[in-house]
């Protein structure tokens, strides 16, 4: 079990600390970590946010495991060597299109939601977000017109493969959990959002056990704070999915909490919290390391088939919750360490 740690910026750090903890006491065979940077302490270690080492570690490695990148100090760069752009360029580098972000609702929560206990409860669902198209990987630049205004462009695209190979993770993960997927789009408004839906409805023929729904971005956002329950799978693009996914954590509470796995073809994947560097609490150790060490058992789960395993921590972790151990995200008083030692504790019986 090789496995590239890249802890990254700012709270990265000190969350995958308590995450190789817990794999530490997880005995797991072979395993072998392999540290490398990523981000803003890569560009002043080696002049670049993702050194040709890193991505070489990476591309070797049969998964990674990332903390976070963003560093204020580095908000003046070119935007090529920014660090977030790690993040945009591990993903091309590992050829991972699929981001497979789990939102659900840890029993006794529920107050921790800015949504009535009732309907934060009904939260289950799983956002499965394409990665390596849209605006963000589309055409952009700056130019003038011709009244001499500056313009910023970006450019939305698909073709019709990479919606198809989305959409085929999409079913698949809807297979394995209530067979229900909404596709979300803006096919009243926008081109590529019609293809998009077109390739769904094509693909859904291979499915007919998936219930395939469509619904606007604009009223899934609505929805997703007024019925979340109502959802079991949702596919969308890179920009949709982005929003989504990150209003789905703070309905469950906080986006400490929440884990992604980015996938590609094979089984090796990027693993990560879907939250930021955070270097307003960084080296304060309140960061909660919850979705950091659920994202380990992310990797445990789709790299590695080890689904007990992944069970376990993610079992740990909601009993950790239940039993009042909360960082400063959720309300608590408990530090990065404190989760940490809990949590390892649930682990090992201590």
């Amino acid at each position: 079990m090789h496995i590239a740690v890249l802890a990254g910026d700012g709270i990265g750090q000190e969350i995958m600390v308590e995450a190789l903890r817990v794999l530490a006491v997880m005995d797991l065979p072979n395993l072998r970590l392999e540290h490398a940077d990523v981000g803003g302490v890569a560009y002043r270690n080696h002049g670049h946010p993702l050194p040709p080492e890193t991505v070489a570690l990476a591309k070797s490695a049969d998964a990674v495991l990332f903390g976070a990148v963003g560093d204020p100090s580095c908000d003046n760069l070119e935007r090529h060597l920014r660090p977030e752009q790690a993040v945009l360029g591990l993903r091309k580098e590992m050829q991972t299109f699929a981001n497979l972000r789990p939102a659900k609702m840890f029993p006794g929560m529920e107050d921790a939601s800015g949504l009535k206990p009732e309907i934060a409860r009904t939260i289950d669902v799983v956002i499965v977000r394409e990665l390596n198209g849209d605006v963000y990987f589309g055409e952009k630049g700056m130019r003038k017109t011709a009244d001499g205004l500056r313009e910023g462009y970006d450019v939305m695209s698909y073709d019709e493969s990479e919606v198809r190979r989305i959409a085929h993770v999409a079913f698949k993960t809807a297979m394995v959990r209530g067979k229900r997927l909404c596709s979300v789009d803006k096919a009243n408004v926008l081109e590529t959002s019609q293809l998009w839906r077109d390739v769904m409805i094509e693909t859904s023929a291979e499915y007919p056990e998936v219930e395939l729904s469509h619904m606007y971005i604009d009223n899934a956002a609505m929805q997703m704070v007024r019925n979340p329950g109502q959802f079991d799978v949702v596919v969308t693009g890179n920009l949709f999915g982005d929003i989504l996914s990150d209003q789905a954590s703070m309905c469950v509470g906080s986006i400490g909490l929440l884990a992604s796995a980015s996938l590609g073809e094979d089984t090796k994947g990027l693993y990560e919290p879907i939250h930021g560097s955070a270097p307003d609490i960084a080296g304060r150790g309140i960061a909660n390391p919850s979705a950091m060490i659920l994202s380990a058992a992310m990797m445990l789960r789709h790299s590695f088939a080890m689904e007990a395993e992944a069970s376990r921590i993610e079992a740990a972790v909601a009993d950790v919750l239940a039993q009042g151990v909360l960082g400063h995200d959720l309300g608590g008083q408990a530090s990065t360490t404190e989760i940490g030692d809990a949590i390892v504790a649930q682990l090992t019986g201590g």
